[in-house]
This record gives structure tokens, C-alpha cells and sequence, in this order.
């Protein structure tokens, strides 16, 4: 049932139906599961013992029964309490894999009753909590309690299956395996559940059958953090290099506080996404030169020799060499090219945004030569970033009107048209004539509003995605401290997004 690690993906199965329970079991099959739940508080069904051998004695899976008492249907405790109690005790009969139960039902039924009589089914205890540490002392007394039966099968080191729900939670259940997590949840297909990975992500994207206790954790600090691709490309490319790392979605709202929590050497590099690329500088040891300058990290690696976090910038060269291949390559189609200087020095580089991609942006323009005009929101940080690039600043209201002279350059690093919000734009498609090319740091979707309203009127466009893969190539570079397959990278790139 279980990987080679010894950690089973389970998928839990909430349904109201015996027919969309069965039907959600051979699902979750086809998905990838070793396992599912059968919440049989879900059920809208008057008799669920009935019910449970129509479930369990045709099943094509192993099977964990459950009945949470907070989730049943069930009106009234003493009812519920009753319900459960056959539930549990049918699954028992039916030789079913495993049966879980509340807490609260642990201690106050007869435990010696369920752990004698039972031929291979194991019994897991849960306890849900909204604290932020689990209840030592209610684990302590159940234990107790337990071992006051007689039976010998509760140990100390008994496994634990920890599930921290929540979008924050999702790192619970991909680093299981790494901590020593006796199962891994997943949800089906259609049915996302905040704080769970889906079954096909896990299977597919990060194969948590190879995490181990080795396993060295990177992730995109990030919020939102939903819409990175960066586990797509990293965690193969990981696999494809033979090496030990696995690449997670980090949903955090203090950087600062993050970096005290998750101190160990086995966090060993992140990326840094919106909106932390700005704060992410005070929180390293150290700060590679081009990433001071610009003031913003877009990458920390966690030296091994001390520990110490080192900051560097990968999306200052990711964009303006994209920008700078794209000019070149038009050039070349209608006169042969140019040598020499960039192609960018000497344009108008109007930029929207002054946020951590924005500065590397701003920063990698201004050293090759161009005039930068910013727009953004808040008008005194755009002034002040144009001050440091010697550029200038005009409130973002006057963005529509604005027209620069001819050969200019507009890239948006804002989130203006990101998913969920793609049908925005930051500029008219009308605007767009004045430009002669247009870059999109967004990246989700692959072609933005912006983009395409942009190639509409002929302007030379230029995808976030390009300036995504070329900034993870260096990232890759720093996470492993070596060479980085760029075809296999780009490939991956193509097929997946």
C-alpha cells in the first residue's frame, strides 16, 4: 500500500451518496491513491452500518472508516454518538484496513473491546485542535487510557499523520514523508480543499515516494502563492539532475517571522515572490552586490557551512536579456542586426510597478542605457525609484494619456492581469500603438490581455513566461550550486504551462 518511504497518499472521501461514494473510490484509483477515507458522517443515508457494507465489501482500495461526530448529519449527540458506535463496529467486522475515531469517542468507550476484538484493522485516534500546537496532554491520557486495557500495541512511537488545514497548511502534507508522516492526504480531481495537494500534483509534480529525511526543502515565499509554477519546473528538474530536493508552494504573510520559524539547514533556499522582494533583503545575512543595489532578493540560499542566508537577484538579467533577444531577433529580420551596444539603450523604457520586479527591472534598464519613465500607484515610490535610476516619475492616472517617442518600451511588472484577474489590463489596446515592444512580467496566464491586445496592433511581444524561465535557470544554478539543463527547463516550460 505504501511507498517505498513508507508514507500512503490518501484521498478522503466526503459524499452524501452510496453511488457517488463508490464512484468517487474507483476516482480516486485512477488518480493515484493508495488509500481512501470513507467519511461516513457525509452520508445522507438513514442507516449507515447498512450503508458501510455496500461501500467496504466491494472496494478496490484499502479503506479507512471514519465518523466524525462534528460532521455528521446526525441531529442531537446522544444519536450521533450511537450512530458512530455502530459504524465503527461494523467497519470491525468487515475487516476493513484501518477505522479512525474522535478523541472524545476514544475515552468513553470500552477500548479494550475494539483492540481485542479486531483481526488486522489498526485504529487511529484523532484529535483536531484550533490551537496552534496540538494537545500534549490530551495525546498523554489517551495513551493512558489505552494502556490501561491491557494491550500492548500502543507504544510512544506509535506512526502520526499530522494535517494542518488551511492554505497554509499544504507543506504539511508534501513534507510529511520528510518528517517521518505516516500518511499524506490528497484530494480528488474537481474537488480542491484548501491545505491539500491534489492526488494528481502529488503523483506527478512532486512524487513524494522519493522524500526522505535527506530530502533538502526549497519554496517560493509568496501571497498569494496558488498561481506559481515553480514546483512544475523545479521538483522534475530536481529528479531529471538526481537530486535530493523537493520544491514547495510557501503561502507567508511575515517573511521575517518565516525565516525565525524555519531556521533548520534542511531549508535550504527559497524564491521570493509579491510581495516580499523589498523586506526579503533585511532578512539575509548577506546580499550579493547587484541585489543591494537594486533592493531587492529574489532568491536566499542558506549557506551550509554556517547557515547564514545569502541574498541575489536573478530577475534583473531574466527580463532585460529577454527584452534585449527579442529586439535583436527583429532586427535581424529587417536589416541584418546590430552589434555593439544593447538594443535598449537610448529608448524610452516606460515601466509600471515599483515593486521588487520593478527595481530589477528599473536597475537592469538604467545600466543599459535607457530613459525610464514609472508609473505606479503609489506615486512616491515610483518617485523615489526613478530618482535612484535617474529616471522620472508621472502619476499612474496619466498612464493612458501618456504617449513617448518612437522606438519606447513598456513593461509591466505589476499584477495587473494575473489570474484570477486576466481579463485586466494596465494600458488600452489603443495605447499600445505608441510602443514598439511590449514585456508582461505576469506570467499566469502564459498570454496575458496585455500581450495579446499588444500583438493585435502589431507590437513586438514579449511573455513573462521567458523572463520566468531564464530567472529559474539561475535560481536552479544557486540551488544546487551547479549547472542548470536549460533544454530540459524549457521543455518542461512548453509542455506544462
Amino acid at each position: 500500500m505504501a511507498a517505498k518511504n513508507g508514507v500512503a497518499v490518501c484521498a478522503p472521501l466526503e459524499c452524501e451518496s452510496l453511488e457517488e461514494m463508490v464512484a468517487s473510490m474507483e476516482k480516486a484509483k485512477e488518480e493515484g491513491a493508495d488509500i481512501v477515507e470513507v467519511c461516513m458522517a457525509s452520508m445522507a443515508v438513514p442507516c449507515h452500518s447498512q450503508v458501510l457494507d455496500q461501500i467496504i465489501q466491494p472496494r478496490t482500495l484499502p479503506a479507512i472508516v471514519s465518523f466524525r461526530m462534528k460532521s455528521s448529519r446526525n441531529s442531537g449527540k446522544g444519536g450521533c454518538y450511537n450512530t458512530c458506535l455502530k459504524v465503527l463496529k461494523r467497519a470491525l467486522e468487515l475487516h476493513v484496513e484501518f477505522i479512525e475515531m474522535d478523541y472524545e469517542v476514544a475515552c468513553e468507550v470500552n477500548m479494550a473491546e475494539y483492540l481485542n476484538n479486531r483481526s488486522n484493522t489498526r485504529i487511529i485516534v484523532s484529535n483536531y485542535v484550533n490551537a496552534g500546537k496540538p494537545s500534549v496532554d490530551k495525546l498523554a491520557h489517551l495513551i493512558a487510557c489505552m494502556q490501561a486495557t491491557g494491550a500492548d500495541v500502543i507504544k510512544l512511537d506509535v506512526p502520526l499523520i499530522a494535517v494542518a488545514v488551511g492554505s497554509k497548511g499544504l507543506i504539511s502534507q508534501l513534507l510529511a514523508p520528510k518528517f517521518g508522516g505516516f500518511l499524506v492526504y490528497g484530494t480528488l480531481g474537481g474537488k480542491p480543499v484548501p491545505g491539500l495537494p491534489s492526488l494528481l500534483s502529488l503523483r506527478q509534480v512532486y512524487r513524494l515516494e522519493h522524500v526522505n529525511m535527506d530530502t533538502k526543502v526549497f519554496g517560493v515565499i509568496s501571497n498569494p502563492v496558488a498561481h506559481s509554477k515553480g514546483p512544475i519546473l523545479h521538483n522534475p528538474t530536481f529528479r531529471h539532475m538526481g537530486y535530493n530536493g523537493i520544491y514547495v508552494p510557501l503561502l507567508v504573510d511575515d517573511i521575517e517571522e518565516f525565516f525565525e520559524t524555519y531556521s533548520g539547514p534542511d531549508f535550504a533556499g527559497f524564491s521570493v515572490g509579491i510581495p516580499h522582494k523589498l523586506a526579503a533583503v533585511k532578512c539575509c545575512d548577506e546580499v550579493h552586490p547587484l541585489a543591494k543595489s537594486i533592493g531587492a532578493v529574489n532568491t536566499i540560499i542558506r549557506r551550509p557551512i554556517d547557515g547564514k542566508l545569502i541574498g541575489y537577484n536573478t530577475d534583473c538579467e531574466a527580463c532585460i536579456s529577454a527584452i534585449e533577444d527579442a529586439l535583436r531577433e527583429r532586427q535581424v529580420g529587417r536589416n541584418g542586426g546590430c552589434h555593439g551596444t544593447s538594443p535598449i539603450s537610448g529608448r524610452t523604457f516606460v515601466l509600471i510597478g515599483a515593486g521588487g520586479a520593478g527595481r530589477a527591472i528599473a536597475f537592469g534598464a538604467k545600466y543599459k542605457g535607457a530613459r525610464i519613465v514609472i508609473f505606479n500607484r503609489n506615486y512616491e515610490r515610483a518617485k523615489a525609484l526613478a530618482n535612484e535610476v535617474s529616471g522620472e516619475a508621472l502619476p499612474y492616472e496619466t498612464l493612458e494619456k501618456f504617449r513617448p517617442e518612437k522606438g519606447a518600451i513598456l513593461a509591466n511588472s505589476s499584477a495587473v492581469g494575473m489570474e484570477p484577474n486576466s481579463d485586466q489590463s494596465p494600458v488600452s489596446k489603443e495605447a499600445l500603438r505608441a510602443y514598439d515592444l511590449v514585456f508582461d512580467a505576469v506570467y499566469t496566464p502564459k498570454i496575458t490581455r496585455l500581450l495579446k491586445e499588444a500583438a493585435e496592433v502589431g507590437v513586438t511581444a514579449v511573455s513573462g513566461i521567458e523572463m520566468f524561465v531564464r530567472q529559474a535557470l539561475g535560481q536552479f544554478r544557486l540551488f544546487i550550486g551547479g549547472s542548470a539543463p536549460e533544454d530540459f527547463m524549457r521543455k518542461l516550460v512548453m509542455e506544462q504551462f
